[in-house]
């Protein structure tokens, strides 16, 4: 019988389907654990404007301001986000206390027919608005194309289906979490693609002004120590470089026995250039910064800032 004295965690929440998913996730794990919870949903301003790329319209927190304001204010106690949208620097009184257990991490292509990226149909187009995904299929396939493709997973399975694209480059974890699992054409290798840091995970993030029995509570409910872990290595790798949701880095992080592995790199926007290295320790905060700072040693720097340049100018 649930302890109705502990009280009640609102969690915040984007208002999409798949938002929601992750938002009923947490409910669960915390009603499991004898906490009453109440669902708030909140339209993030990358919510709104679904007619422009990310990369012009700002950084990953786009999908976070709003929640992270609620959070100060304490309209909500806890905010749920896909672990890949957040930040790599989050704001002093803001952290992330917990990771749930990882998905499966790769990226796939949605379609109606068979796809063949060696010799694809003439007008063959893959809708995505990554720049991380965008980069690696230049420079992996350079014959394709793509189209930009915003807005939920719904939205841009209608389309698909209305002809607007041929392909739609997703995360696995969110087409499965949504079950269009049967509507996956290819799964892309994680050796090539690389998935973006966080990849498959679901985050929670509270104020510091938080009680810390809420605060233990959500940890000890929803962490998962060996992704956090893991996690850690790809946010500390991409804080150093000074990437974000609109500079094509990716990175994976992976148990390999009592160690942690982790890849990672960047790749120009034209494709033609791709810097990629691994760490493998134990400090995931090292590995991370290691891993990071022998890229820019490598060049990394220099891309970056051609990127973000490239960008002020469109």
């Amino acid at each position: 019988m649930m302890d109705m004295a502990k009280g009640t965690i609102r969690i915040g929440t984007r208002a999409s389907k798949l938002a929601l998913w992750q938002a009923y996730y947490v409910e669960d794990l915390l009603k499991a654990a004898g906490w009453d919870t109440e669902i708030v949903e909140i339209i993030s301003k990358g919510d709104k404007i679904l007619d422009v790329s990310i990369s012009k319209i700002g950084s990953k927190g786009v999908f976070t301001e709003e929640l992270e304001a609620q959070l100060r204010d304490g309209t909500i106690d806890v905010a749920v986000h896909s672990a890949k949208d957040m930040p790599s620097r989050l704001p002093d009184d803001l952290h992330l206390i917990a990771f749930s257990e990882r998905e499966q991490m790769h990226d796939v292509l949605v379609s109606d027919g068979p796809v063949d990226l060696e010799n694809p149909p003439e007008g063959f187009r893959i809708g995505t608005s990554s720049t991380r995904r965008i980069a690696l299929l230049k420079h992996y396939y350079p014959h394709l194309t793509t189209v930009d493709m915003r807005g939920n997973l719904q939205t841009r399975l209608s389309k698909l289906e209305r002809g607007d694209c041929e392909a739609l480059w997703l995360a696995y974890a969110g087409v499965h979490r949504m079950g269009y699992v049967s509507r996956i054409a290819k799964a892309l290798p994680l050796d090539r693609f690389i998935p973006a840091v966080g990849q498959g995970s679901v985050t929670v993030e509270v104020a510091e002004t938080l009680a810390i029995e809420k605060r233990e509570a959500v940890r000890a409910s929803i962490n998962h120590p060996a992704t956090e872990q893991c996690l850690l290595a790809e946010r500390a790798f991409l804080r150093t470089l000074e990437g974000g949701c609109s500079v094509p880095v990716f990175g994976l992080a992976q148990w390999a026995g009592d160690q942690i592995r982790l890849e990672g790199g960047v790749v120009s926007l034209d494709g033609q250039t791709m810097l990629r290295d691994a760490e493998i320790g134990t400090d995931p905060t090292a590995i991370g910064e290691v891993l990071a700072q022998r890229l820019l040693d490598q060049g990394a720097g220099d891309i970056l800032a051609q990127i973000k340049a490239e960008q002020q100018k469109s």
